[in-house]
Formats: C-alpha cells, sequence, structure tokens
C-alpha cells in the first residue's frame, strides 16, 4: 500500500531541514527522510557567513544560533614557508547588503535548532531511499524497507551520493585528490583566542583555527590524499602537527592539535561538481528537484558548502510555496484537471527555484576551486602566486561571495 505525502524532502540535513522549516513556516507540512537513526553531523563544525545570517533569520533561527557562537571579525592568513602574514582581512566590514557577520557553528547545534522547529514526526528516520518511479503526476519513492510514498514534490537533499540527483542525470561529483582532516576541542575552560580566523598556508596545504565558543575551537587540514592515514587519527594527528611544527605557527595553535582527542579527528575526501554540469544539468524536472550538496557539491576553500545550503532551503521553500498555495482557476472541473494544474504549477516553481539557484551555484563552485588550487598548491608558480602576488585577492574572495542575499521567506 502507498502512503500518499505531498512533499518528500530525501535527507535530514541543512538544505533539507532548512527547506523544511520554511515550508512550515509558510503553512506547508513536507516529509523528510533521513537515512540514518538520527541527525548526522560530518565536520563537527562550519563557518556561516553573512548570506548564511540572513538565511537563518529568514527561518526564524538566526538569533539563538547567534547566542552560543562568537563572532569572528579577522580573517589572518600565514605561510609557513616565510613566516610572513600575507593577509590581514577585516570581517567588521559593511556590504551591499548591509554588516557582514562571520561565525563558526556547531553543526550539531545548527541540525538540532532548525530540527526542534518542525513539527512532531516532520522526520522519519532509517528511510533510506533506493529508487524513485514515475506514477502519473505523482513520483514513488522506494524505501530499503519495502514501503513506498507517493508524492506531489520530491526534494532531494541526500549529499554528494544523491539518488534523486543521479534520477536526474546527474553524475557522481569528481574527487580532487585532496582530503580535509577536521578536528573539534573542547578546552573545558577559556581557551583565550581572539575572535579571529586564523588560517596557515604552506607547501601543498592549508590549514585554518576558528574558536566558535569561549571553550571550543574547531581546525581543518587540507592537504593531498594519502591512503596509510584517512583511517588511522593517530596518524592524522601526527600528520597535521608535522605540517605546522615550524618556528612561524604560534604554539597556542599546535595545542589545539596537541589536546585534540583521538576520536575528535576525522578526514573526508574533497569532492565537487563541475559548474558545466550545473549549466546544462537538471536542477529540476517535472516535480523533482535537488538542493544542498546533492546540486552543489564544492570545496570548503571558502565556507559557502552550508551557507549555500540555506540559501538553496529559503529560496525552494519560497519558490514552491508560491506554487502550491495559488489558487485554482474557475475553469477547472474535475479531479484530473485539479492535478494537472497543480502539477504544472508545482513544475514551474521549480524552474523558478532552478533559475534563482543554477549561477549563484556556478559561481560559489568555480570560486572554491580557484582558492583551494592556488592556497593548497605546491608547485612554483601557485607557491609563487600565493606568496605574493594574489593573498589579499584570495583573502577577500570569501567576504566577496557572503554579500548576497536570497531574500525572505514572504511570497507575492
Amino acid at each position: 500500500m502507498e502512503e500518499v505525502q505531498d512533499i518528500v524532502i530525501v535527507g535530514a540535513g541543512i538544505a533539507g531541514l532548512t527547506t523544511s522549516l520554511g515550508l512550515h513556516k509558510l503553512g506547508i507540512r513536507s516529509l523528510v527522510l533521513e537515512s540514518s537513526g538520527s541527525l548526522r553531523i560530518t565536520g563537527f563544525a562550519i563557518g556561516i557567513w553573512t548570506n548564511g545570517w540572513k538565511a537563518l533569520d529568514a527561518v526564524g533561527i538566526g538569533d539563538s544560533l547567534r547566542q552560543q557562537h562568537k563572532q569572528i571579525y579577522w580573517n589572518l592568513a600565514t605561510s609557513t614557508i616565510s613566516g610572513v602574514q600575507t593577509a590581514a582581512m577585516s570581517l567588521d566590514a559593511k556590504g551591499k547588503h548591509g554588516d557582514h557577520e562571520v561565525r563558526c557553528v556547531n553543526r550539531m547545534l545548527l541540525l538540532e535548532a532548525l530540527a526542534k522547529e518542525l513539527p512532531n514526526g516532520t522526520i522519519r528516520f532509517s528511510s533510506k531511499v533506493v529508487s524513485i518511479e514515475i506514477s502519473g503526476y505523482y513520483k514513488l519513492v522506494h524505501l530499503a524497507d519495502g514501503s513506498i510514498l507517493k508524492t506531489k514534490v520530491l526534494i532531494g537533499c541526500d549529499g554528494v551520493n544523491s539518488v534523486v540527483a543521479k534520477w536526474l542525470g546527474f553524475k557522481a561529483p569528481t574527487f580532487i585528490k585532496r582530503v580535509a582532516i577536521r578536528g573539534c576541542v573542547n578546552f573545558k575552560y577559556n581557551h583565550g583566542f581572539e575572535p579571529k580566523s586564523f588560517m596557515f598556508f604552506g607547501k601543498g596545504f592549508r590549514s585554518g583555527f576558528l574558536p566558535y565558543d569561549d571553550t571550543s575551537v574547531y581546525w581543518f587540514l587540507a592537504t593531498s590524499k594519502d591512503k596509510e592515514r584517512e583511517d588511522d587519527p593517530i596518524k592524522m594527528k601526527q600528520f597535521v602537527l608535522s605540517k605546522l611544527g615550524n618556528e612561524y605557527v604560534p604554539d597556542e595553535i599546535k595545542a589545539t592539535v596537541e589536546n585534540t582527542k583521538l576520536d575528535s579527528i576525522i578526514s573526508s575526501p574533497l569532492r565537487y561538481r563541475h559548474p558545466w554540469e550545473l549549466f546544462w544539468g537538471n536542477i529540476n524536472k517535472d516535480n523533482v528537484c535537488v538542493a544542498g550538496d546533492a546540486l552543489h557539491p564544492m570545496t570548503p576553500e571558502i565556507a559557502q558548502g552550508g551557507c549555500a545550503a540555506l540559501e538553496d532551503g529559503v529560496v525552494l521553500a519560497r519558490c514552491l510555496a508560491g506554487a502550491l498555495l495559488k489558487e485554482q482557476s474557475e475553469e477547472t472541473k474535475g479531479k484530473g484537471d485539479r492535478e494537472r494544474e497543480e502539477y504544472k504549477r508545482i513544475e514551474m516553481g521549480l524552474k523558478k527555484y532552478a533559475k534563482e539557484r543554477r549561477w549563484r551555484s556556478i559561481e560559489l563552485i568555480s570560486t572554491a576551486y580557484f582558492v583551494g588550487f592556488v592556497q593548497a598548491g605546491n608547485g612554483q608558480v601557485t607557491s609563487f602566486l600565493r606568496e605574493n602576488i594574489l593573498p589579499a585577492f584570495l583573502a577577500g574572495l570569501p567576504l566577496k561571495r557572503a554579500d548576497f542575499d536570497c531574500g525572505k521567506l514572504s511570497i507575492s
């Protein structure tokens, strides 16, 4: 027996929960399917920049998260080769869309804040999607347990290995032969870090340290892939310390890595979608679309993966609500006519969403790839550009890409 739902969202990550909350704020219920048994976290924390905070404010949870995370006012970049501070960028600046705002946010607190605002029963855990089937104006979503959901709208927010993106015709994201080693440490006392983002660059790696409250610090190091250390936190920790071991790296930075527990260190391969795939590909088709990492997986250099997912959620909720809440035309008579008209309105709403997000996604993916190519390159040309020609330009790009407003939830 098929279970009928108006809107099914696959994936209870940042994009999925933001979309669901945005729809809920507009009076529309959705069902979120999550394959794991609980809310999942990977990476411990994320940087949320100005555009991300505008999206969080649009769904009503920005202020509660601000109270739990410190604002970061400076982005400092230092070469571990020369010891020279190559850039010092103030993040307390004014942009086209108002004052800039940057915070490092605990990923679990973010997901919990989104989930807490949803009605009971919105998220259904241990629900893995295995296939999608067309059934007239509906989509049939087949789950691993054999159950079937019949839905008017299907939204894929199911990450880099998205089943929905594959159904739309997207290829699997491309590995770039680099990994990000990430860690988080809670000192249990005031760590004394200033509200700054500390970045370090060397031959073939880039690293960063960001405090997100008075006691906790998030850190990462992006470098080339090495199979021997990727599943061994001891080797990962030793490797990070070896890269940051010279006299140009402050002792408190090294101590942050040294104090990180082994179960708080992970390694993740870096992947991205080729920008031209978004130019030609189907972000939407019929009553199906994708958002978040299912749409625009990108490398982390400009800290926009999570922010873009938040933007997606607000824009998608607004476009979809505009279609679903539109009144039926007077000419619509029978059930078949009503279903056909609603299907067309949903299709147009998703086309509007795709149009808004296509170029924005291409811009963010391309910028992140370029910054990563230069910052983590180990060739003579990229090292020269990084050390001498482009440091201020590279440091300023994240702020430029964050100067964006996805708009309010309200529909005209």
